[in-house]
């Protein structure tokens, strides 16, 4: 019988990387999903499992090299290879720019960059000494087309994970490994939600009324383009940034 691949996704206990860590398992993956949020994330092995997947959960927070390391070294232990990495924790708080400290900035920048940094350069070694393996970045919008009021760290760090993406997709590309990154448009999250730091329940209805596609995005409308990203039928993908929208761009607005 074929060894299942193995997958593992930061943030995968809620939004995009839990819609992803499903999907994987769909597809006959065993799926490492890792959070700094436990319970979530044991929840998302649990449907899993109860569907008849194979996953299993380890707490990473990517704010730390160490964990990051770890977790890398385990899954490579225990399964012999990371075949998709999927690079999608991240955090979005709206901060005015009188209040952007260097701490806030800083903080966002940890997690939603250099936190896709630690857990990609633990991996590739081993991808590259195998000559296989694909990384999917999750990026957005904000970071590739628009920028976001009151969101200058997050547009900033987006944005940087397309340079990151791009820079890694050139050094690895002869050695087998692609890298690609997924920029999704409004898709109806808890963050999305939240009044606080996004457009809020009766924002998101708005917002899908000038979608082209007459609707905010589900979490599995990414995550099947992830899924995509990090298989065979890519395999002549690497460096790009796919957008996944509605539409939206094309609007110009």
């Amino acid at each position: 019988m074929q060894q299942k691949k193995i997958t593992l996704v930061t943030g995968g206990g809620i939004g995009i990387g839990r819609a992803t860590a499903i999907a994987s398992a769909g597809a006959g993956h065993h799926v490492v999903v890792t959070d700094v949020l436990e319970r979530e994330g044991n929840e998302v092995v649990e449907h899993i499992r109860a569907t008849g997947g194979s996953a299993e959960f380890m707490l990473l927070d990517v704010r730390s090299t160490p964990q990051a390391d770890s977790v890398v070294r385990a899954v490579e232990e225990t399964h012999g290879a990371i075949d998709a990495l999927v690079l999608n924790a991240g955090i979005a708080h709206r901060v005015p720019l009188p209040q952007l400290s260097d701490e806030k900035w800083d903080i966002t920048h940890d997690i939603d960059l250099k936190g896709m940094f630690r857990v990609a350069r633990a991996a590739l070694p081993h991808m590259r000494s195998r000559g296989s393996g694909a990384i999917v970045c999750l990026t957005s919008l904000m970071g590739v087309a628009w920028g976001w009021n009151e969101h200058v760290h997050y547009s900033a760090a987006k944005a940087g994970v397309v340079g990151l993406m791009r820079g890694l997709a050139m050094e690895v590309a002869r050695d087998g490994v692609r890298v690609n990154a997924v920029s999704p448009g409004f898709v109806e999250t808890a963050q999305l939600a939240s009044e606080e730091h996004s457009l809020g329940r009766e924002g998101i209805r708005k917002a899908a009324e000038f979608i082209p596609l007459g609707r905010v995005g589900q979490p599995d409308d990414v995550a099947d383009v992830i899924l995509f990203l990090a298989s065979p039928a890519a395999r002549y993908i690497t460096g790009q940034v796919i957008v996944v929208d509605g539409g939206l761009v094309v609007t110009g607005r």
